[in-house]
């Protein structure tokens, strides 16, 4: 495995910080921290950059939120400057390497997969199995262990000044677990962390159908008894390497339609899971109630139309139609079917 040493110097170059700041402000710049960013840029830039430089950067104070979708998490919160900035620059530099070594079966937060190009991988081992083994793992980015996180990046980055900076990134959360769920960091490195299954599934139990998302993962097998193996090996290597454990896990026939991402995978066609089907029509239904429609939530229905019609969902959607209402006199935007369309 090739290890990198050499990084830190295109890490605080100013260019790389420059791109940082641009892609940190994207989507943001109506925000008062954001303007103030902008208005003292270069300045503020300068000011991080010798941070880095001298070794006294930490990561700011967190701002912890809970939120209940679809169960209780907690997400914590970092301010734009320096944080967001400085996550962006390390992911400027580390992306592409970490990238470099996950296997083509991992599609979560990674530039040019996503969720539909997973469900087409699923649609595709669907019809060419008979069963399916899906895993969850439990609390996932509350169990990280530190020190195995730290351990697996020291294998591929071997730069002793920016892994002082990851370092202090891992530990910002927590004693001995916990990756803050909200940072741009924390999305890679968990990938970065289920890698070492990923290569495990491939390479030792040599499994050809296998997906995973976050940290949700199935494998196909027209054998039963194949997927039970596969299930006990993969359990005792979560617990003992990854220091994780299931939240669930089981074994049925694909005939049943595979829960993924969202949707319910059946041979022929795709459907919504029932539970996102109800959460999404209250969601649509409370916005309806509102008479004055924020700019939000046109963006949430352009979201969820962009979300239903990837799967077979025609009596759904013929159900919202009663729920149809015109969003702007001015703008001329409706929402009808679900659907935002002018």
């Amino acid at each position: 495995m090739k290890r990198y040493k050499n990084l830190w110097d295109d890490f605080i170059s100013m260019d790389n910080l420059e791109l940082a700041a641009k892609k940190a402000v994207q989507s943001k710049k109506s925000k008062r921290a954001t303007k103030f960013f902008l208005k003292h840029k270069k300045k503020l830039l300068n000011k991080l950059q010798r941070q880095l430089q001298n070794g006294t950067f930490y990561t700011s104070q967190y701002k912890i939120r809970k939120i209940f979708e679809p169960k209780e998490r907690l997400i914590y919160i970092l301010p734009l400057y320096p944080d967001h900035v400085l996550h962006h620059a390390l992911i400027n530099i580390l992306g592409p390497i970490w990238q470099s070594a996950f296997v083509r079966d991992s599609y979560a937060c990674i530039p040019g997969k996503g969720l539909h190009k997973a469900s087409g991988t699923i649609m595709r081992f669907v019809r060419r199995n008979k069963y399916v083994l899906q895993c969850d793992i439990k609390k996932f980015y509350p169990s990280i262990n530190h020190n195995v996180m730290f351990n697996i990046i020291k294998r591929k980055i071997g730069d002793k000044k920016l892994l002082a900076v990851l370092w202090d990134i891992i530990k910002s959360c927590g004693d001995e677990k916990n990756l803050p769920i909200g940072n741009l960091t924390s999305q890679w490195m968990g990938n970065v962390y289920l890698n070492e299954l990923d290569h495990f599934v491939k390479e030792n139990l040599r499994c050809r159908d296998y997906i995973r998302y976050c940290d949700d993962f199935c494998l196909f097998a027209d054998d039963k008894k194949i997927l039970w193996e596969y299930k006990q090996k993969i359990d005792e290597f979560v617990r003992d390497k990854l220091k994780l454990e299931f939240s669930k896990s089981s074994i049925y026939p694909v005939a049943r339609g595979v829960n993924f991402i969202g949707y319910r995978h059946f041979k022929k066609f795709i459907m919504l899971r029932k539970y996102g089907a109800k959460k999404l029509r209250r969601r649509i239904e409370n916005i309806a109630n509102h008479d004055d429609v924020s700019d939000l939530a046109v963006g949430q229905l352009a979201a969820y139309h962009g979300w239903i019609k990837w799967c077979c969902s025609y009596n759904f959607l013929k159900n919202l139609c009663r729920r149809a209402w015109r969003i702007s006199n001015d703008s001329g935007l409706f929402i009808w079917n679900g659907m935002a369309f002018s």
